[in-house]
């Protein structure tokens, strides 16, 4: 089997020798059956894939595997891994996974033991979060190795807004940003927003350690055909189903549309996304209110190339998140030309810029309005959207990349 082409190329060495790395695949491991990645699963994929395209770089790569612990592998192993796990994000019928007995994983155990040494000072690259709640065990790790820390930190939401979160979410968060602004040599966030919520947490007096800001990028899709109008139009929205993520809203809006318009006229609601926790209200209604049958559709699982197809059709992709530290829907939206409707919210205007229309999430009639408005064939709002549109560049992963690795090795060591 081969791996996929990567798609960013590798980064030209600086003036110095690149620092090492070491990387944990633990996270992707872990998630290697579950047919659905997360955001955090795709940020752990393409740091991975990146680093596969370091060939001047010495990079160790690591995972704990179960019954084995902790165990050295080796790039080759890591790549049919990785190739194994975004077939089977595709596409969970794949081949790949049909050779791999349906676990990529078991394509590392050719790699066990074979990797490279980890080089005394070499930076330990944390993209998942992983251990950061066992300060203690950390501590320990890094002493034993010899190596730095540099920690990605997504957001700060269950510290934030401990409402949302999962119970015992936020303490274990709060212990996270503290361990991360304590341990680390270095730290990498997704946007100023998210830099601004780490801030608190750093220790005052202290010397801060060193943080890069570095959007995420989009990977491109190839450009979908033109295809004919659906028979009724659609909008898409992609996002777990957890209170934060405001559902809620969407499907009061859809069922004052069922209540008011005809039926002809009510655009369909597609919701793209697992069912997450404290989610009782908007499960409710998708299963038991029959005014919800027909025109909306829940989809728990799209593989990629799928999901690229029907957000191309889509009138918008719509986020009324309550709280958000990226905004990568909106990029992906974007990318796709496909309008966005979204909270006003500083991520994912940091995202957006001046695309989308930003409206409040608790709004309600601001939203069934615009909602309304789009779903019209010759809407004013989102041919003047898509106007915005063509004067924005998506964020490139080829330019995360650079500044990340330029920043790793500007690191004192």
């Amino acid at each position: 089997m081969t791996a996929l082409a990567p798609r960013f190329a590798p980064i030209v060495a600086v003036a110095n020798a690149p620092a090492p790395i070491l990387f944990d695949l633990s996270r992707l491991v872990s998630r290697a059956l579950h047919p659905t990645p997360t955001g955090i699963d795709r940020v752990d994929m393409a740091y991975a894939r990146a680093l596969l395209a370091q060939p001047a770089r010495h990079v160790a790569f690591t995972a704990r595997l179960p019954g084995l612990g902790q165990c050295r592998l080796a790039p080759a192993a890591v790549a049919r891994f990785i190739a194994a796990t975004m077939a089977r994000w595709d596409d969970d019928n794949s081949g790949q996974g049909r050779l791999l007995s349906g676990n990529p994983a078991l394509a590392l155990l050719t790699g066990i033991g074979r990797g490279s040494a980890i080089p005394t000072g070499a930076i330990r690259l944390m993209v998942a979060h992983q251990l950061l709640d066992r300060p203690e065990l950390l501590r320990r790790q890094l002493a034993r190795s010899q190596t730095r820390l540099v920690a990605f930190i997504h957001d700060a939401i269950p510290a934030e807004y401990p409402e949302y979160a999962r119970p015992g979410g936020a303490d274990r968060h709060r212990i996270r940003l503290a361990t991360a602004a304590r341990l680390a040599n270095g730290l990498i966030v997704n946007s100023q927003a998210t830099a601004d919520a780490m801030t608190p947490w750093l220790a005052p007096g202290a010397a801060a350690p060193p943080l890069l800001i570095a959007p995420l990028g989009v990977n491109p899709h190839p450009k979908t055909p033109d295809l004919p109008s659906p028979i009724r139009p659609y909008f898409l929205c992609l996002a777990t189903l957890e209170p934060r993520k405001n559902h809620l809203l969407l499907l009061n809006i859809w069922r004052r549309m069922a209540e008011t318009l005809p039926p002809e006229s009510i655009p369909r609601l597609i919701l793209v996304g697992r069912r997450g926790w404290e989610n009782e209200n908007v499960v409710d209604l998708l299963d038991r209110c029959p005014a919800l049958d027909g025109i909306v559709e829940e989809r728990g699982r799209i593989p990629d190339a799928a999901l690229a197809t029907l957000m191309a059709g889509a009138r918008a992709v719509l986020l009324p998140s309550f709280a958000e530290g990226y905004g990568l829907p909106v990029a992906e939206a974007l990318g796709q030309g496909v309008p966005v409707i979204a909270s006003n919210l500083a991520a994912l205007r940091e995202t957006g810029g001046a695309v989308p229309e930003y409206l409040d999430p608790l709004d309600g009639p601001a939203w069934l309005a615009a909602i309304t408005d789009y779903a019209r064939p010759g809407s004013k709002r989102r041919q003047q959207q898509l106007r915005r549109l063509n004067a924005w560049e998506p964020p490139r992963w080829e330019t995360h990349f650079t500044n990340v690795f330029t920043f790793l090795d500007s690191l004192k060591p």
